[in-house]
This record gives structure tokens, sequence and C-alpha cells, in this order.
């Protein structure tokens, strides 16, 4: 296949989101005259404009400087952000494939874990979450959803630390002696050949599943969903911003985004990769990742780990030429505003900031700024840091007339945890802000 007759391939299934569709907001910058300000923000005043007109750049050389946000974070009350774009071609595949049982591992806050718990819930799976550390004495935030929808275990930080042992050990479990364990992505290359990832003496007929009467079949899930299979819904979501309804079409973009670890910073840098290979629209983007933690030599590497698992899954459908133009790349790497301390390596070879989830002075009030300005709501760890770099680049882009776009990777749960950890910063937020 060509990059084109691949893309109308990978389209054409069914998906979890019913719309690709992300409201686009308008984010106006204005200074007030005379004041300095303090904050992260300085003078720096937010205005949302929740329905501009796309199609119309006139307003950008005569009015204030601004920004678009994709709202990601609107797409579902739960699962929203990059976590719902990486399972929106996945949960077909699990249900097409009759899985009874799903596993998979994350932080006791963490995102991923509770989309896929509500996920699975909302479609008759069980969902099994190992989650690193301790049962906090207060459940609240992801924890807490994750609690309700999912059946939680938590495992010592020395035995997560071997995720795939640790993941492959819970699924057999589970499966006991007559079921299946099979792992995501490759399920996902099955799907594409038409073949069943399941022992071949196991059939099962008719679409109710009942795990009491037949054998269990069970997927695991790596932890933050960092499977091939999760560029499915990025491909739909490129192919949903690259409409002719949006200016930055033919005239440019660049695209901002806080990156954690790898299964974050790979699904959203590989995604431009990918979106080069299988739409020949030549569209003329920049893409910029945030990094929250890691070095860029890690994200890097992780980077060609995806790649070179996608090639593995589709390089038998695609021809030379196409495969020859995965490599290169138009995506560009920024610190972030306030940078964390440096990363270290686990025994596991994964890396992990000692700093990269701690809150700093004033960013918890720079998130509240934010959300009585505009109505949005970033958290101080990830959003926050897209945030402030669309805003400090504004100015600059609007003299070169492209636009800065913003993409809301959802997120708000993860305040719940934070105001756990840093009550000083929460407690003693004040009745307003200065500007």
């Amino acid at each position: 296949m060509t990059g084109e007759e691949l893309m109308l391939k990978l389209l054409d299934r069914k998906w979890t989101l019913k719309s690709p569709d992300s409201k686009i907001h308008q984010i106006v910058l204005s200074a007030i005259p005379g004041k300095h300000g303090d904050g992260l923000f300085g003078n720096i005043s937010f205005l949302n404009n929740s329905s501009p007109c796309l199609g119309d750049r006139m307003i950008k050389k005569d009015k204030d400087q601004f920004f678009y946000v994709i709202r990601d974070d609107l797409l579902h009350p739960l699962v929203n952000g990059n976590k719902a774009r990486k399972l929106d071609g996945l949960l077909p595949i699990l249900e097409d494939h009759s899985v009874t049982d799903v596993v998979t591992c994350g932080g006791c806050q963490s995102a991923h874990a509770t989309a896929v718990a509500v996920s699975c819930a909302e479609r008759g799976l069980k969902c099994h979450l190992l989650l690193r550390g301790e049962q906090p004495e207060v459940l609240t935030g992801y924890n807490l959803i994750s609690t309700i929808y999912g059946n939680v275990t938590y495992v010592p930080r020395s035995l997560y630390a071997q995720r795939t042992e640790m993941l492959k050990s819970h699924a057999h479990l589970i499966a006991g002696n007559n079921g299946h364990v099979v792992w995501c992505n490759d399920m996902f290359e099955a799907s594409l050949t038409g073949q069943t990832p399941w022992a071949s003496d196991f059939v099962q007929t008719g679409a109710h599943r009942d795990a009491d009467n037949c054998s269990r079949k069970v997927v695991i899930v790596n932890e933050g969903a960092g499977d091939c299979v999760a560029l499915l819904g990025v491909f739909r979501l490129v192919q949903y911003l690259s409409q002719d309804q949006f200016t930055w079409k033919e005239e440019g973009c660049q695209i901002y985004c806080g990156c954690r670890y790898w299964y974050n910073s790979c699904w959203f840098r590989t995604w431009s990769h990918i979106f080069r290979l299988l739409f020949s629209l030549r569209l003329p983007w920049e893409v910029t990742a945030v990094m929250l933690a890691d070095t860029i030599d890690g994200y890097r590497q992780h980077e060609e780990r995806l790649i070179s698992e996608f090639q593995k899954i589709f390089g038998f459908l695609l021809d030379d030429n196409s495969l020859n133009n995965v490599d290169g790349g138009i995506v560009h790497w920024a610190e972030r505003c306030q940078p964390r301390k440096c990363v270290i390596s686990s025994p596991s070879g994964f890396m992990h900031s000692l700093r990269f989830g701690n809150v700093l002075e004033g960013e918890v009030e720079a998130c509240k700024q934010i959300a009585q300005l505009t109505g949005i709501s970033v958290d101080p760890v990830y959003t926050l840091a897209a945030w402030e770099m669309a805003t400090l680049l504004s100015d600059k882009e609007l003299k070169e007339d492209t636009d800065v776009v913003m993409l809301h990777t959802g997120g708000t749960l993860g305040m719940f945890g934070l105001a756990q950890r840093y009550k000083s910063y929460f407690n003693g937020l004040k009745d307003g802000f200065s500007i």
C-alpha cells in the first residue's frame, strides 16, 4: 500500500469516540497598561473566545495576539485528552475479539488507569489495575475513580520497576489454566491480518461474553497505553485538524503539548512522523513538545522504539518508498519555562524525575488565574507548561503570521492528588490574583 491507502484502511473501522472533532477556543492576550504584575504571566490578561472564526486570519493582523486551544479535555467527563485519543481505536478491537479482561498499570494518580477502567466498565469488560506504591490514606481524584470502576491492586515499587514481568504474571493469574493472555500490540497486529490472537483451538461464538462460562481472554495494555495501537486515535485527530476549515492547513501553525515520559512524548511526537508518512498533504506545521521530565536523548530513544514498533506492525502493508519517509521529522523539543530537577534512571532502565511532579511556587496561582479568566482548567504539572509556552511565543508568531495552537491533553482530576500533597499552596490561595 501507499501511505494514503494505508490511512484509508486504518480509518475505516469502528471508533470509541462518536466524532474526532474537538472544540477549539481562541485565547486572546492583552497587557494592562501601567501594571507590572506578579506571578508567571506578569501583566498579561487572558480572554476566552469560545466561538472563534477559524477561517478568518484578518483578526490576527488588526487585533490582540492570541493562541488557539484544542479542547481535548472536553471529550469525556473522566476519559479525556490524550487518554481518550489513545483508546479511540483500541476499545472496539477489544470488543471485536470478545475480550473479557484488561490488565494495565500506572501511578497512584494515573489518568491512564482511570481512563481504561471507566472505558472498560462502559463496555462490560473487567479491568484490573496495578498501581505503584501504597494505598493513600484518603482516596481522591484519579485514584478514587480507578477504585470505583476497576479492580485495584497496589504493587510495591521494587516489583513495579519490572513492569513487563509484573503485568504478565498478573494477567496469567487472572486467565487461570483455561484462559488466554495476549499483549495489546499482538492483538492489533492480528486485527490487521484478519487472524485471531488467541490459541487456534479457542473459538467463541455469539456476542455475549460470560467469564464464568468460558475461558477468559485477557489483554495486557502497557503503562500509559504506550502501544502502537494508540496511534490510531492520533491519525484520526490529525485528519480532523487537517480539514480545509482551519486556516493552519495552508498558512501554518505551531502546536504545543506538555510531555512527560515516553508514552506521552512519543505518542505526541511520533504522530508527526506517521502523519508525514500516511498523509501526502505536506502541511506547513511545526510540532513542539514541551519536555516535563527525561532528557532529550531519552525522548528520542523511546521515539525510535515506537517508530520501530510501527514499522514492524505496518511494514508488510507499506511499499518501500513509504517506509523510507518515516525517518526525519518536523518536531522540536523545548524546555518548560520552569524546568524541574534532572532525571535519574531506575534499575529497569525507565527514566524518572526526582522533582517531576513537584509544584513550584506561583504555579497553582497561575492555574487559578487561567481558570477564572477563561473557564479553562489546567494543572501545574502538565498542561500549564504548554499554556506558558503558547503564551510566551504568541507575540513572536504573531509577527510571522503563524498560528500558535495548544493541544489540551486533559488531566483535570490530577489537581485533587496535588491538593493532598501541597496543602499549603491550595489552602493559601488568595481571594484574587495580582495583575
